[in-house]
């Protein structure tokens, strides 16, 4: 090739191709660079929600291993769906006057009674595993309150009834009214709690009722008329007339 006269095209081509095969291949350099990172982030990721994962499986075993035994073996109110307090309190209210709080810590307290008392402190401390639409814990005093409660309404609606009863204002068939739509009540909430009543079992039960209400009147009445024998006018009277 004659100096100063411009080179051939294909030594030129060769120059490049040489030039560029001394170079790093920068692009290609960055596209791995950028994958490695990517897949560093992606295995961080994967570790740190595998970490997460087995934290929560450690911590709800640590908290199943809490639970104790026989409050996890508890199976009663499984009829009845979380979240539903207000559902069974307005039951409860609409019908009896107990709330639905005293109506199911007075059942724990039934079951869970020991010869030195009631586990007061088991039952609060695990409220929310024992009855689905109780999501809050109790202290003891608490529990006690709620159980108080209760026995001082049964006694005061009991001495209601008996009153009522009693008094004449009913008669024979009005109580066993009376005494019809309160079994129909009781029977739901033992159903509830998950006692299953056999149709014997209730037809006896309802017998026992009527049959205890109708001595209960006649005694009222002999009570409340000496004895068979009317105040007002002297005259003596068969009780069931």
């Amino acid at each position: 090739m004659t100096e100063g006269a411009p080179p051939d095209e294909t030594d030129a081509e060769a120059a490049d191709e040489a030039s560029a095969g001394h170079q790093p291949d920068e692009s290609a350099a960055a596209d791995d660079g950028a994958a490695d990172a990517a897949g560093s982030d992606t295995a961080d990721s994967a570790t740190e929600e595998t970490a997460a994962a087995e934290s929560a499986s450690e911590a709800a075993a640590a908290t199943a291993s809490d639970v104790p035994s026989d409050v996890q073996k508890y199976d009663r109110f499984k009829k009845i769906e979380g979240g539903t307090y207000d559902r069974a309190n307005d039951f409860l209210r609409d019908r009896t006057y107990i709330t639905a709080r005293e109506w199911a810590i007075a059942r724990l307290c039934a079951d869970f009674r020991t010869e030195t008392g009631v586990e007061m402190t088991k039952i609060g401390e695990n409220l929310p595993e024992l009855v689905p639409f109780m999501t809050d814990t109790y202290t003891p005093q608490a529990v006690n309150q709620a159980r108080s409660a209760f026995e001082d309404k049964v006694r005061k609606a009991g001495a209601t009834f008996l009153y009522g009863a009693m008094c004449d204002f009913f008669t024979a068939e009005d109580l066993d009214d009376v005494m019809y739509e309160a079994t129909e009540v009781a029977k739901f909430l033992l159903e509830v709690e998950g006692v299953d009543l056999a149709v014997e079992d209730e037809m006896e039960a309802e017998d026992r009722i009527s049959s205890v209400m109708r001595e209960v009147r006649e005694q009222s009445a002999a009570l409340r008329h000496d004895e068979v024998c009317c105040p007002e006018c002297g005259n003596e009277f068969e009780v069931d007339e």
